[in-house]
């Protein structure tokens, strides 16, 4: 293990820096120096209860739109894919034109009930095929021929949130700080590891108490700090383990870590915590081969795990305060490759699920006229999603945000 003191923030920016990275460093600011307290301060956003949450759900690898929502009444989609086009008795369909996957039965449920919203076609202009590059592009807003190192919800708690820190503004249930939430100001977020239902606390946990236990007790000495800001880490995790360890859901979740997650967001937020923004992923839609029965399995798990957690906030009566979004870094080609699979496309339908919103399709569907290897040609920005969100949900000014004014979405009123 390194020594405490290597860890240390030893310069304004190294401080500010720390407030991006996951850990929360100002409950304890009493005992930094005043330049750097009053610098975090004036840039710290905190949380409000009481307010619209969103819950943001990524499928890493890029998820195959055209077996998600299924353009049964299109004839190119049978003579694009052969043989790992979705058979007809394995459609749940929406109209004369478009079916889910059944392995989507429960959202299929949730859309009769009024309660999810279908996104078409959703990309962007001129499409990057890198998992990494086109994950940084949705996950930061930016243009194809941009980059920037802020994420549209870390900009999002830059310019909506103001004052001192409560709960984090942000959790993620991920194995690491998605870029999403990055900002050019520190701000409180906090990580989960997925498939956690409280107790110890596990690695980050132990290795925070190991720094309280190194570092030196004088908080004006740089490593003291450190000590007290990371208490700051570790009592946030303490009352989280406690309350994910008590929480007794509403709602049976399946058996897996990405339902898990869920249950533990559900948790946080039926504990009251003030936080406004959850990140949760599922990974595995890379699905360059065999994809039928691989791509089945990951839709069930993220519709049986959506439906659950959906239930869970019903009965808690919170389904009116929470927004449920999916994404992903793009969809698969239209025509299948030869190894029964797809490869990386562009545009891909998104699912967004809660109380308050215009149920049924939105946007427009899929242009399959393209020869094989072509890709699609995306119909709705998806900066054009997070613009809706954020003016219809989060009640914020999505220019200051993402940049530019985008034409809104109909799926929020």
């Amino acid at each position: 293990m390194k020594n405490p003191a290597q860890l240390l923030p030893t310069t304004r920016r190294d401080f500010l820096g720390y407030g991006v990275k996951g850990v929360g460093l100002l409950a304890f600011s009493r005992f930094a120096p005043s330049f750097l307290v009053e610098s975090a301060y004036a840039r710290t956003p905190a949380p409000e209860s009481g307010r619209s949450i969103l819950v943001l759900v990524q499928l890493a690898g890029g998820n195959d739109g055209l077996n998600t929502l299924v353009p049964h009444g299109d004839p190119a989609y049978r003579r694009l894919r052969p043989t790992i086009g979705v058979p007809d008795d394995q459609l749940l369909k929406i109209d004369d034109h478009l079916a889910l996957h059944s392995a989507c039965a429960p959202l299929h449920r949730l859309l009769q009930d009024g309660r999810l919203a279908i996104v078409q076609n959703v990309g962007y202009p001129n499409p990057n095929r890198s998992h990494f590059r086109s994950t940084e592009i949705w996950e930061s807003a930016s243009d194809a021929n941009e980059t920037l190192s802020t994420g549209w919800l870390g900009r999002y708690f830059d310019n909506a949130c103001a004052g001192k820190p409560a709960d984090p503004c942000g959790v993620h249930i991920s194995n690491e700080l998605p870029q999403t939430f990055v900002g050019e100001q520190p701000h409180s977020t906090f990580g989960l590891a997925p498939n956690d239902r409280g107790g110890r606390g596990g690695r980050s946990l132990a290795l925070t108490e190991q720094l309280l236990a190194d570092g030196p007790d004088d908080p004006h000495h740089n490593a003291g700090f450190l000590r007290h800001t990371m208490m700051d880490a570790l009592v946030t995790e303490k009352r989280f383990q406690r309350v994910l360890g008590a929480y007794r859901p509403s709602a049976e979740y399946p058996a897996n870590p990405f339902a898990a997650s869920l249950r533990n967001v559900a948790a946080l937020i039926a504990s009251g915590a003030s936080t406004r923004v959850y990140f949760v992923s599922l990974g595995g839609f890379d699905t360059h081969a065999n994809q039928p029965n691989q791509h089945a399995n990951l839709l069930r798990t993220l519709a049986e795990g959506l439906a659950a957690f959906q239930r869970d906030l019903d009965a808690h009566k919170l389904n009116d305060q929470v927004l449920t979004m999916t994404f992903s870094e793009f969809g698969r080609r239209p025509s299948e490759n030869e190894s029964r699979g797809t490869d990386h496309g562009t545009a891909a339908p998104l699912f967004v699920l809660g109380s308050g919103l215009k149920a049924g399709l939105h946007g427009t569907a899929p242009d399959l006229g393209v020869d094989r290897n072509q890709d699609l040609t995306f119909s709705t920005d998806f900066r054009s999603v997070y613009a809706t969100v954020l003016e219809r949900w989060l009640l914020a000014d999505s220019a200051k945000v993402l940049g530019e004014r985008h034409a809104l979405s109909g799926f929020l009123r």
